[in-house]
């Protein structure tokens, strides 16, 4: 179940970061590009900060596979995607839902402190949609007022009072994704967004 979400969360980063590249009209390395650092950019960060090296990735061709496998297929099925806003947005709520629960998982691995894990799977969910948005010119999400790094907190959470019961660790991490996915959805529907500290003077 670990390894099969960790391969989903990739695949969905790197259709989001595809996405991000044609809405820049980038060409096709480009989009590539993007694509890749999208997918591994919070993975490999995650893995160097626990020392664990070299990074996953580049010790399992699946991964570098899926990215292109994933590239190509929404390159084809480009003019399918009616919507590029919401497949965007879509694509990276499933990737931090389910990248949350991989870093977790790496942290505690590590045995690192639940505190830690929780950071750690935040930035591993977080990090490659903000190398995405420098790399394309935009202000990350995460730094905006969305609920984003949040959702993955709770997410985080979650999955440290689930482990306290008895239950099946691979209910834990799909309940926990769905709480990282579900408060994040609910959030921009409902338009739900973290206070804003500066007044109209600053």
């Amino acid at each position: 179940m670990f390894y099969t979400l960790d391969i989903l969360g990739t695949i969905a980063f790197a259709i989001s970061g595809v996405l991000v590249a044609f809405h820049k009209r980038m060409d096709v390395f480009g989009i590539l590009i993007i694509a890749f650092v999208t997918a591994v950019g919070g993975g490999t960060l995650r893995d160097l900060l626990i020392g664990n090296t070299p990074v996953s990735w580049m010790l399992d061709m699946n991964y570098t596979y899926a990215i292109l496998a994933s590239a190509v297929f929404a390159i084809i099925f480009r003019k399918k995607i009616n919507y590029l806003r919401t497949s965007l947005f879509l694509f990276d709520t499933i990737g931090i839902g389910l990248y949350t629960v991989v870093g977790i998982e790496k942290g505690l691995n590590a045995n690192l402190h639940p505190i830690i894990c929780i950071a750690l799977g935040t930035m591993t969910a977080s990090f490659g949609g903000v190398i995405r948005d420098i790399l394309c010119n935009e202000i990350p999400v995460i730094f905006r007022k969305e609920i984003y790094a949040t959702a993955c907190i709770l997410g985080g959470l979650t999955y440290f009072v689930l482990i306290e019961f008895p239950i099946k660790t691979d209910f834990v991490f799909i309940i926990s994704g769905l709480v990282v996915i579900i408060s994040r959805l609910l959030a921009v529907k409902f338009k739900i967004t973290l206070p804003n500290i500066y007044t109209k003077e600053t």
